[in-house]
């Protein structure tokens, strides 16, 4: 079953759960006085900016499609945000992107200084071990399905995936690239974190093989599709909305699906990863509903 729910409001759904990852992430993040307490708030400063956290959002999503309860796993949901935020604070610095504004205000860097920036990023990345290992954490879940989901979110962290994605993607500013190589780039860089989003919310949702797999196929072809949209929100967002200027990947000769193929090709492929996506939610009932409207937003998305 993969009919679209028309009664599914998906503003008031993400509305809500955000609401529930930042009281989570509020009550998590740890209180430092003394000589670390900078850091902390780097760390909370980055943390708080904001941002539509589909990938915490994405976990419980998941978790719920398989039939699980969602609160237990905020803790989880909570790490994997802390995580996709230091590969923001990074990703901002001046050896990278260089950016100014993240979210419309002074990026981590601009704020706190490069070097409490790069440790802000390291904290948070640590965290979220932290977050994932802890004995609380393990008293709510399945310590088996806990440990395969720790693997799934350090492979899609790290060199194999959103690392690996983000160094490709730095290497080849201002050099041409064919469309293999930018599919490498978009599915490392951010397709590999969101796709392992859902699989960690299906398997510690409790999930059968099949659902599991088919889960981790729809959180592939989103991870794509959000990655083209940022692409195409680049050359035709409104910093007003986005938050960021327009334009910057262009100015850095960053590679892109706008400048291989074309605004309306870029188009036309995320309206493709869209039905793929929702595609591989069929056999799914309504408790899969959320993951179909996310998927729809996503794509529709002006942020």
């Amino acid at each position: 079953m993969n009919r679209p729910s028309q009664e599914f409001d998906i503003r008031a759904y993400l509305e809500r759960q955000r609401d529930r990852v930042e009281a989570a992430l509020a009550d998590l993040l740890p209180e430092i006085d003394g000589a670390g307490a900078p850091v902390c708030e780097a760390m909370r400063y980055s943390l708080t900016a904001g941002g539509k956290r589909i990938r915490p959002i994405l976990l419980l999503a998941a978790a719920r499609a398989v039939g699980a309860p969602e609160t237990p796993l905020l803790p989880v949901a909570c790490a994997l945000e802390c995580i996709h935020t230091y590969s923001l604070v990074h990703d901002d610095l001046p050896a990278m992107d260089d950016d100014d504004l993240r979210r419309g205000r002074p990026t981590c860097h601009k704020r706190f200084g490069e070097a409490l920036a790069i440790l802000a990023g390291d904290g948070l990345l640590t965290f979220a071990f932290e977050l994932l290992a802890r004995p609380s954490t393990r008293r709510e879940v399945d310590p088996a399905r806990l440990l395969e989901a720790i693997h799934i979110l350090a492979h899609g962290a790290g060199v194999s995936g959103m690392v690996g994605g983000q160094a490709a993607d730095v290497l080849m500013e201002g050099r041409e690239v064919d469309a293999s190589t930018l599919a490498y780039i978009h599915q490392k860089k951010t397709g590999a974190l969101i796709q392992a989003a859902v699989r960690m919310g299906a398997i510690l949702g409790g999930g059968s093989e099949r659902e599991v797999l088919a889960l981790g196929e729809y959180g592939r072809f989103l991870g794509l599709a959000f990655q083209v949209v940022d692409d195409l929100l680049d050359v035709e967002g409104d910093p007003a909305v986005t938050g960021k200027p327009v334009g910057s990947d262009a100015r850095r000769q960053k590679a892109t699906y706008p400048a291989l193929f074309g605004v309306e090709q870029t188009r036309r492929r995320a309206a493709e990863l869209l039905d793929q996506a929702l595609a591989a939610l069929e056999g799914f009932d309504e408790k899969a509903d959320p993951l179909r409207a996310i998927a729809r937003f996503v794509v529709e998305r002006d942020r």
